[in-house]
């Protein structure tokens, strides 16, 4: 009996903790996309000055509390095309498992014409 369970408590533990480590993944690749939507928001905008972008997503990342460790936003703003790329990662529960999260977002610039 003790070396059935010693062989499948770990196995447990091991398949608990992959599915908490799916669930912060899924969680954090939702983060990813949310921050990297609010930044295309806000500097597709008419008129966005400089800079909107990077700011609604820093502040957006920042009301998460920390759900993306090292998280870094990219904004390109080519005039009439806008993209965003969010990367960061989140905790790792499961040994030799890349926490790594990439979220890229785009969409034209808002132009008004008469």
């Amino acid at each position: 009996m003790a070396l059935e369970l010693s062989m499948v408590v770990p196995l447990a533990f091991l398949m608990l903790f992959a599915l908490i480590q799916g669930g912060l993944y899924f969680h954090g690749r939702s983060v990813a996309h949310h921050a990297a939507q609010q930044a295309l928001d806000a500097q597709r905008a008419y008129n966005a000055a400089p800079g909107a972008g990077q700011t609604a997503a820093r502040d957006f990342l920042a009301r998460m509390g920390g759900s993306l460790s090292g998280a870094s936003v990219q904004v390109e703003d080519n005039g009439n095309q806008v993209s965003v790329e969010v990367q960061g990662s989140v905790i790792n529960l499961v040994p030799g498992w890349d926490g790594h999260i990439d979220q890229r977002v785009q969409a034209p610039k808002e132009k008004f014409r008469q």
